[in-house]
């Protein structure tokens, strides 16, 4: 199907393009979401006499996705969440987690604008895409730890996948003699 894209949309084409989609594609997301017109005179027509409007909305919504943007650039935010000695989590960090975690910080974005293809299932940094607007992305650094304490520790570059990392005990240093003493008497050996 020939649509008239309203807005700039990735990987497919400029406002104002006729570019030729899958029907369901198109049925589905872009004409009900008000992102393109079937391309005909009629329309044609229609898009060039509100093309100025168009332009004016689109530049409107991109500087304020801008100003989020600016104001979120760099930003790190801590998740805690409870895990076992290796680093994995008993749940997970979804889209939805992330945009209750923003929201709680005062940024209004909404779970089709993050971009995380698997859940976060592991402590420790990670790098997670916002699509604020089609032309307007960035990165936020999420800190996911079993505490605050532990994630100013792993916001300093430590590791906190081991037990010498939980507990202070380096596993490496370890000897047998720390767990037993070898001159003590054994009960019910042969005296």
């Amino acid at each position: 199907m020939q649509v008239i894209l309203l807005e700039r949309i990735a990987k497919l084409g400029q406002m104002g393009e006729t570019v030729k989609v899958r029907d369901g594609f198109a049925r589905n997301y872009l004409l009900p979401q008000g992102k393109a017109l079937r391309a005909n005179e009629a329309n044609k027509k229609r898009f060039e006499a509100e093309r100025a409007t168009l332009e004016a909305r689109n530049l409107e919504r991109k500087s304020e996705a801008q100003q989020v943007a600016d104001a979120l650039a760099g930003k790190s935010f801590i998740v805690v969440r409870s895990a076992g000695e290796t680093g994995q989590l008993y749940g997970s960090v979804a889209a939805r987690d992330v945009v209750e975690i923003l929201a709680a910080e005062g940024f209004n974005v909404g779970r089709n604008q993050v971009e995380l293809n698997t859940p976060i299932k592991a402590i420790g940094l990670h790098q997670v895409t916002l699509h604020l607007h089609s032309e307007v992305e960035l990165t936020v650094e999420l800190n996911v730890a079993r505490s605050a304490e532990e994630a100013e520790r792993q916001a300093k570059g430590e590791s906190l996948t081991s037990a010498d990392a939980i507990y202070g005990v380096d596993e490496d240093a370890l000897r047998p003699e720390d767990f037993f003493d070898p001159e003590a008497d054994m009960d019910g050996e042969d005296e």
